[in-house]
């Protein structure tokens, strides 16, 4: 284990979250807020921690598999941990164990809060929501992935962490070069928050609530600065939101070949499954909206489809911004959003869950096994997009779903020490591993995670970290083979 480009490669990424602090503080100067003091504070923390991790060139600069993946895990770990520095000395988090989950919920864009419901959630500084949002769109696109761009590492050093940080089975490059790549993605990245604010700009909504909302829906987080999420936002308003989750849920890949002219690339065999679930939800849970509202809930035509469009791009997007309780929707209705809870956005998109991709490659998977015991002697190889995929990518696929489930099950169990129903335990935990926020019961639209003790918090937090980071990298971490020389 070549633990001195490990630790330089943590102090460099000290050395951004100090800088990445700036934006809060500056805010806290134009409120003129105490919690100026709690940013400022943190940026010294991390500059000198990071400063003296980052000193002394390592004499073997190599970065393998196991390292890239150590380092992943690891620089996930100890940003959340100085990303709650500011919470925690604010005062606006007392319990650092609180802060800190909040603090990873941010930066794997799940958008679980323990913060209060309602109008207290407008009583925070500005400051401190600035930094809640901002950290969703750190966590997007991946906070190595932007480093990467300004890093001096050798594209094989690179290709390992971004494996390694990358969401989806598999990832490619868009150009020869890692560093090149990395610096496309952001670009598209922060081309498309910045067209979801001048839109939102443009719809009336004020320049800090247009920030913080675009950053929430890039990093498909859901971090919002009001006490009744989107609800309180017009109609245009809320549709803007509702494209651009979509948006943000789709391979970035997609807009790069968009971009040259290689559309039939770009609408590939995820993105089109992608989107006819997304338009398929939509449909059932329209109709049952319409269907019941005569006697329930009041809905006419328009407002269920807009209802259900908005709450299915929120959750199969991951980003858990809403616009009703939809825990009181009838139970068809409410399954299907669980169902696509786990299915998640596509691979390579800021969105987490299972991934799309995922799912048809199992779908492909279960046939084919069926095709092989119908017709033993037959040979013949799964295909996406009429191009093979290797074994490798199968067998990674199916330790994946392996790994997926077991931490499920015991996280499951963990949580339901507590006693609470098994509604609330099972979303909760699915909320967090698939990085999507709110889930149904006590941890609905309108509920948090504030009631939960600090073992399940932490639990939560290994859930999240796990999710975003697509499980191994932080098995990685408890694996004694990963240490031995």
């Amino acid at each position: 284990m070549n633990f001195s480009i490990i630790k330089r490669t943590i102090g460099s990424l000290l050395l951004f979250e100090g800088i990445f602090f700036l934006l809060p503080l500056v805010t806290a100067i134009v409120y003129w807020e105490e919690a100026f003091f709690a940013f400022l504070i943190s940026i010294a923390i991390c500059g000198g921690v990071g400063g003296l991790c980052f000193l002394g060139k390592p004499k073997d600069e190599s970065i393998y598999a196991k390292e890239g993946f150590v380092i992943v895990a690891l620089s996930w770990v100890v940003l959340s941990l100085f990303g709650a520095l500011p919470f925690y000395l604010s005062g606006e988090i007392p319990s650092y164990v609180d802060a800190l989950f909040e603090t990873v919920s941010g930066f794997t864009t799940t958008g679980a809060t323990i913060m209060p419901t309602g109008e207290a959630v407008e009583a925070l500084p500005k400051s401190i929501l600035m930094w809640r949002s901002f950290t969703h769109w750190i966590g997007g696109m991946g906070v190595l992935v932007f480093i990467m761009a300004f890093l001096p590492l050798s594209g094989a050093k690179n290709m390992h962490m971004m494996k390694a940080e990358s969401p989806g089975p598999q990832v490619s490059k868009l150009v020869p070069k890692v560093r090149q790549t990395a610096k496309i993605l952001y670009l598209i990245y922060a081309g498309m928050t910045l067209a979801q604010i001048v839109l939102l700009l443009a719809g009336g909504m004020p320049v800090f609530d247009s920030i913080n909302t675009a950053f929430a829906t890039a990093g498909t987080g859901g971090f919002s600065v009001k006490g009744d999420g989107m609800a309180g936002y017009s109609s245009y308003l809320q549709i803007v939101v509702t494209v651009f989750m979509l948006l943000f849920s789709i391979n970035f890949n997609s807009y790069y070949l968009i971009g040259k002219g290689r559309w039939k690339e770009a609408f590939n065999t995820e993105v089109k499954v992608f989107l006819a679930i997304v338009f398929s939800a939509i449909a059932l849970i329209t109709a049952e909206l319409t269907l019941t509202s005569v006697t329930d809930y009041g809905y006419t035509f328009g407002e269920a489809l807009k209802h259900s469009a908005f709450t299915v791009a929120s959750i199969i997007s991951t980003t858990g911004f809403a616009t009703e309780n939809f825990d009181l929707w009838p139970t068809f209705s409410t399954t299907i959003l669980v169902v696509l809870m786990f299915i998640g956005a596509c691979a390579g998109s800021t969105g987490g869950g299972i991934k799309v991709s995922r799912i048809v490659m199992l779908s492909k998977s279960a046939t084919h096994e069926v095709r092989r015991i119908l017709h033993p002697k037959q040979v013949k190889k799964i295909t996406m997009d009429k191009r093979v995929v290797e074994h490798e990518v199968v067998r990674s696929l199916n330790a994946y779903v392996i790994a997926y489930i077991l931490i499920f099950v015991v996280s499951l169990l963990l949580i339901s020490l507590e006693g609470y129903d098994f509604t609330t335990n099972f979303t909760s935990v699915a909320a967090t591993i698939n990085n999507v926020g709110p889930g149904l019961s006590l941890v609905g639209p309108s509920g948090s995670f504030s009631f939960f003790n600090d073992f399940s918090k932490l639990v939560y937090i290994f859930d999240m970290l796990a999710g975003r980071l697509e499980i191994f990298p932080m098995l990685v971490l408890f694996s004694p083979l990963t240490w031995k020389k």
